[in-house]
């Protein structure tokens, strides 16, 4: 695991001390070890984090004679299987490390070496006698690239703030990146919060050249050819063989490892099969809070007892915002999924014990385990009803208002009457917005909007929705959680949070072979009725405790709503108000103001708008205002 970075110029020289500039901005990816190799016109540059050959697995790696050179971030799980097929195909080996693979699978199969490639991975290959740089992330999007082209010239890095270490980088704001942030919280891939920066989409190469760059998608889900006619023990048993292997495979490390354990289904599933496999009592690390609404640290205590874990807790308490700022650097772009807070906390705290991390990732986008398919399914019917009738939904919706938090019964109740106008990708894009489109206009300045070409995440999701691989409404909203949420939300989420205390987090429901199965499920063993991750639960049964699997999905939420209503009151207000914030040209203060008051008041819950709010004011400060000012800076 690591953090790489390159830079290409394809007119000239390039000096490498842009590379070592940004591999320091990236060190707490990897402390152990920096390599940089540099030619005419090229420089690439790692930071290592030694998990596998750690004494022998320097990177750069390259081939028997040097013409092919990678920087690799991440793990290849097959890695030992591909050494020996190579070694018999006349390969040599200069180390033991999984990254040497990538080199001489590049030889013998050119851009389709990725199908041979279990794992999760962010890779470059310099082919130095055709000229030709080609680049790869793995089937989810686990691993992170940005990458940015002016002319001849060519950089990529893991991270947002390493890239624009070199301050020839452009850094204009892209309007309609900050637009589609506000309604989902995150930027979504392929785009950056700045124009001329962009995000490799997972499941892509990239191949760059002289004249230019192009990419290719290598992987994706099909949810159009099911498993029908097999009985669900035959499929129970499956599952539980592809869970044993894919938890069995991230196992391999030189270096103590643990899990991340909530107190969750798939959490525990995968506790669960570590400790078959360890000769020694798996740790556990969980995160909770002193509010009760919030806290699951009774069921992961529950789990840890089952399973004889070495366990260890942290309670996050309201001073855990003081963490903004160093979140905003770390992130690079505007980012507000709330559960990056105790995310943070909980890397921390695992850092001190070990350095691989397994979790439960995947497990819901894969299983249908969150409460918006059960919603959305639950609104499809009322497509029964006259189009005219349905229309007034939203009005009645408007009259009623915001109830007083977001799980009340008059806030679902109104969102469960905009959804009746809504067809299926709008009503996706309703569940998961901070912001919708109608508040958004409300929201934002008008030149900043004029700048917008109409609501970005909704036009996202929408082509996702239309392009997956499936008929039924589920599967289609499980295809676009795994194309937009996932990747651009919970995995950006986990790579920042473990990579920025030097910790690798590794994820069992992730694996593409466990993710194909689910996919070939009929959607009745992933949701029926109000019951969601069927066949999962039933396969579970017997090995996590069943007031585990029974128990009612909590997710790994943030009493925000309290924080900003006492302990932390004024802190909105303080931050949103001021006179740099007022200057940004983005918000109407009016309407900043308003969510203020309202949410203060208890007459509405606009915690999450307000953290979303806030973390864009955070961004801007850390990411956007510190660059001008290096920038600006006289020459020492």
């Amino acid at each position: 695991m690591c953090g790489i970075a390159g830079k290409l110029d394809f007119r000239g020289p390039v000096d490498p001390s842009a590379i070592y500039a940004m591999c320091a901005a990236m060190e707490h990816r990897g402390p152990n070890d920096r390599g940089v190799h540099a030619e005419d016109g090229v420089a690439l540059g790692m930071q290592r984090l030694s998990i596998i050959d750690v004494a022998g697995g320097h990177q750069p790696i390259y081939n028997e004679d040097r013409s092919i050179v990678v920087v690799m971030n991440g793990e290849i799980y097959n890695f030992n299987e591909l050494r020996s097929e190579l070694l018999r195909r006349g390969h040599s080996f200069e180390t033991h490390t999984d990254t040497e693979v990538i080199v001489h699978l590049y030889e013998d199969h050119g851009e389709d070496m990725v199908h041979h490639l279990r794992g999760m991975f962010a890779f470059a290959v310099w082919d130095s006698r055709r000229r030709v740089l080609f680049c790869a992330r793995d089937r989810v999007g686990k691993k992170p690239l940005f990458w940015c082209r002016r002319g001849g010239r060519f950089w990529f890095a893991s991270e947002m703030y390493a890239l624009l270490r070199d301050p020839e980088v452009p850094a204009e704001l892209n309007p309609a990146a900050i637009d589609a942030y506000l309604a989902v919280q995150y930027v979504p891939h392929p785009m950056s919060a700045f124009r001329d920066v962009h995000k490799l989409p997972p499941a892509s190469t990239m191949t760059v050249t002289e004249g230019g760059q192009a990419i290719r998608r290598y992987w994706e889900l099909d949810y159009t050819d099911k498993l029908e006619g097999v009985s669900e023990p035959e499929l129970v048993e499956r599952l539980r063989s592809l869970l044993d292997d894919a938890t069995r495979a991230r196992l391999i490390s030189e270096v103590p490892l643990g899990a991340f354990l909530s107190g969750g289904i798939d959490s525990s599933a995968v506790v669960a099969y570590m400790s078959r496999h360890m000769t020694e009592p798996v740790k556990t690390f969980s995160i909770g809070f002193p509010d009760e609404a919030y806290d699951e640290l009774a069921y992961a205590r529950m789990a840890a007892e089952r399973f004889s874990t070495d366990h260890h807790e942290f309670q996050v308490e309201p001073h855990a915002l003081e963490i903004m700022p160093a979140l905003a650097r770390h992130y690079g772009e505007p980012y507000a999924d709330p559960s990056c807070i105790p995310s943070f906390y909980l890397a921390q705290l695992t850092s001190r014990h070990v350095t691989v991390a397994l979790n439960g990732d995947g497990g819901d986008e894969s299983f249908a385990g969150y409460g918006r398919y059960i919603s959305n399914a639950m609104a499809a019917r009322f497509a029964w009803l006259p189009a005219a009738l349905r229309k007034q939904g939203p009005r009645i919706a408007r009259l009623i208002g915001d109830g007083p938090r977001d799980r009340s019964t008059r806030s679902r109740g109104g969102r469960l009457l905009r959804a009746m106008a809504m067809d299926a990708p709008e009503l996706y894009a309703m569940w998961m917005s901070a912001f919708t489109n109608e508040r958004r206009e409300r929201l934002l300045e008008p030149d900043f909007r004029a700048q917008i070409p109409g609501p970005t995440a909704e036009r996202i999701i929408t082509a996702a929705w239309h392009g997956a691989q499936a008929t039924d409404r589920i599967d289609r909203m499980l295809a676009v959680d795994i194309e937009t949420y996932l990747p651009a939300d919970l995995l950006v989420k986990m790579d920042i949070a473990t990579m920025a205390y030097s910790v690798e987090a590794r994820s069992p429901f992730l694996d593409h072979h466990v993710m194909e199965f689910a996919a070939s499920l009929p959607v009745s063993q992933k949701l029926r009725a109000t019951t969601g991750k069927r066949l999962l639960k039933t396969a579970l049964r017997g090995i996590v405790p069943d007031d585990i699997l029974d128990r009612p999905k909590m997710g790994f939420g943030v009493p925000l709503e309290r924080w900003f209503r006492e302990d932390l009151r004024e802190l909105p207000a303080d931050i949103l108000l001021d006179r740099d914030a007022r200057q940004r040209g983005y918000l109407r203060a009016a309407e900043v103001e308003r969510l203020i008051a309202e949410h203060r008041s208890g007459g509405a819950d606009h915690s999450l708008r307000l953290w979303v709010l806030l973390q864009l004011e955070m961004w801007h400060r850390e990411v956007v205002d510190a660059r001008h000012a290096t920038a600006e800076a006289p020459a020492a």
